[in-house]
């Protein structure tokens, strides 16, 4: 056989594993599509349900600043419509998670030896729990306090007294000087916000994985994270006043929650030391008295 062949048996031989990596991957892309559309048109047929569970705070706040029937509206034909669409991509994004990471999984799993099967296994279960735990601290706290900043400045006590003298009419009350200022919200803006809050929080949740799965790979440090603490400060004050309204209270908790996550990233990340320092050691690739990165201490000095 001559050189020619051998070489081209070679090159046929090595991309017969990348077509079958290929195709692997598409069949695990098609189904991860197939479970959000299906998720997506289950979110779908529940749009109105859903839209009203987004829609609690704002209405909450309403109704305590003096209005006893709240009312959203659109302006456009095809608006509430494209906000159901908006809803379900969301919803099922997150309903259908367990689907693709599970594809993502089986995709994975089999170029993983054992221990980083141990490794992985737990952060593909905490990151979407953390997430739907983000969402949550946005919907129930962080979303109420924005709605309430913002209609504080609308006074709707006023409407409602309009409402009252015009005998339920609000166009033909009249009064001698002034304005009523008055909330008529649109739904889409309002649900922007909603979810801007709870994708924004659900991401910030993520830290502690990210951080957490970059020290098992060997790209932070403990001490690397507490030497940035500075930098990590001014980072999450500036994704704070990105992320949230333009309102201390909010920002602030933001920047609390987060820098929380921060410190708790950092002893994740010291505990994924000492286990592997350990492991290190027992295989005899550590000396007793020498630590893991100390070579990361002696050039920080």
């Amino acid at each position: 056989m001559s050189q020619t062949d051998t070489t081209q048996d070679e090159v046929e031989d090595s991309s017969a594993p990348l077509i079958e990596h290929l195709a692997e991957l598409r069949t695990r892309l098609i189904r991860a599509v197939l479970a959000f559309f299906v998720a997506m048109v289950i979110c779908f047929s529940f749009g109105g349900a859903i839209l009203d569970f987004l829609l609690m705070p704002i209405e909450k706040t309403m109704r305590s600043l003096g209005n006893p029937n709240p009312v959203m509206q659109y302006t456009a034909p095809q608006e509430y419509f494209f906000t159901l669409i908006r809803i379900s991509m969301v919803g099922g994004l997150m309903l259908s998670f367990p689907v693709i990471g599970h594809q993502l999984w089986r995709f994975i799993a089999p170029g993983l030896y054992r221990n980083e099967k141990n490794a992985f296994l737990p952060f593909l279960i905490a990151s979407p729990m953390l997430f739907l735990l983000g969402a949550a601290f946005a919907h129930y706290i962080v979303v109420p306090l924005a709605m309430a900043f913002f209609l504080g400045f609308a006074d709707l006590p006023s409407f409602m007294a309009a409402l009252v003298a015009s005998g339920g009419d609000a166009g033909v009350a009249t009064r001698e000087s002034g304005i009523d200022i008055v909330f008529n919200g649109k739904v889409n803006e309002t649900l922007d916000i909603t979810l801007k809050m709870i994708v924004a929080f659900g991401l910030c949740f993520q830290l502690p994985v990210l951080l957490t799965l970059m020290g098992k790979a060997g790209l932070a440090t403990a001490h690397g994270l507490r030497s940035t603490r500075k930098y990590a400060v001014v980072g999450i004050l500036l994704v704070a006043a990105l992320v949230t309204p333009p309102d201390v209270t909010t920002q602030l908790i933001l920047f609390v929650v987060v820098y929380g996550l921060y410190e708790i990233s950092i002893f994740l990340v010291a505990q994924v030391e000492k286990k592997r320092t350990a492991e290190l050691r027992a295989a005899g690739i550590l000396d007793e008295d020498e630590e893991l990165y100390s070579h990361f201490d002696d050039d920080d000095k």
